[in-house]
């Protein structure tokens, strides 16, 4: 295997990276290749949709894949190897299921508890402790990509982090654009200030970030679907039941991978969790509805919006552009179902 990271990588995704970034900085491949950064590797970026039976991905979006690609994008814009790091870290302190987590402790809107441990992971690791005190580096200014803002921002301007997820998502979880898209949309990208007077990624022409809206406005109700959803709650309602009967524990989570602990749910003893676990992996009708369903496994639908209004040249996409606009509203007034329910009845 080679030392370098992306020469280990499929030949699509060494495009895509170098579309992001023309050059890959050689100082990322130490902190690749850290035990944290690899268990990311086995880290799903879908949030448990992935290992279902009728699942629509393409291949494996993994977590260190999403962090390789955020950090490329902020290192083409910045240059800056302490923002570039800190958008490299942003999920390492990831368990497996990512945001399923995130449900289980109670935080399905923002989506953001599994975050607080950031700082502790790269804490106390001694590998990247060693490569920050060799690269002069100090943990505070790493460890909260937030306080970078090419590298995140509040919904919905445009950041690192949503750009590059919005793109892998166009390719792995619906096709709405190949490369050549990508590469088009990106390129007309540059760093600009906005109305609040702070850096934002934003687009030169009003016309590319149409396209740009088009292709995006495709995936947001993905996010929002009841599939989605329950997924999520399910796999929290899974892993809290084996905490509970000591089956698994808090550290698994963030020592194996979501193929090994998939494994463990597969072969517990207790056979009522073995059963209704295999009966989810294969359902395949997700019902909405308005009142709760006692007797199934229904969950609360408050859910992430998750949507882009980019910033141009010109202004707001959503003030200089009637088709941006529209998509923009048709995804914001989409409504959505008080509760969605599966015909598995709980454990």
């Amino acid at each position: 295997m080679s030392s370098n990271y992306i020469e280990n990588l499929s030949e699509n995704i060494q495009k895509y990276y170098k579309i992001l970034s023309k050059d890959f900085p050689e100082f990322l491949n130490d902190y690749i290749y850290t035990p944290e950064m690899q268990k990311l590797e086995g880290i799903n970026q879908i949030c448990g949709g992935y290992w279902r039976k009728e699942n629509i991905y393409q291949d494996m979006y993994s977590v260190l894949r999403h962090s390789v690609g955020v950090a490329l994008i902020i290192w083409n814009f910045t240059h800056d190897k302490k923002q570039t790091l800190a958008g490299l870290f942003h999920d390492i302190a990831s368990p497996a299921f990512k945001h399923c987590i995130d449900f289980l402790n109670g935080d399905a809107e923002k989506q953001e508890s599994t975050e607080e441990k950031t700082l502790e992971v790269i804490k106390n690791s001694k590998e990247i402790m060693n490569l920050l005190k060799r690269d002069n580096i100090e943990l505070e200014e790493i460890s909260d990509y937030k306080i970078y803002p090419i590298a995140d921002n509040e919904t919905p301007k445009l950041s690192a982090d949503r750009l590059e997820y919005t793109f892998m998502n166009g390719i792995y979880y619906k096709k709405v654009w190949d490369l050549s898209i990508i590469r088009e949309i990106y390129k007309n990208i540059q760093v600009m200030k906005n109305e609040e007077n702070t850096f934002e990624l934003g687009f030169i022409s009003v016309d590319i970030a149409e396209k740009f809206v088009e292709g995006a406005s495709e995936l947001w109700p993905l996010w929002i679907r009841s599939e989605d959803t329950i997924t999520m709650y399910f796999f929290a309602y899974i892993i809290e039941n084996m905490y509970h009967k000591r089956m698994l524990t808090e550290k698994d989570l963030y020592q194996l991978s979501e193929e090994q602990i998939i494994k463990k749910i597969k072969s517990c003893k207790d056979k009522s969790i073995v059963n209704i676990f295999n009966e989810f992996m294969n359902c395949n009708e997700f019902i909405e509805c308005e009142e709760e369903q006692k007797d199934k496994f229904c969950v609360d639908r408050k859910v992430k919006r998750r949507y882009i209004n980019p910033i141009t040249s010109k202004g707001r996409i959503y003030a200089v552009s009637n088709k941006a606009k529209k998509k923009i509203d048709e995804y914001i007034n989409t409504r959505i179902s008080k509760y969605a329910y599966i015909n598995i009845n709980i454990v």
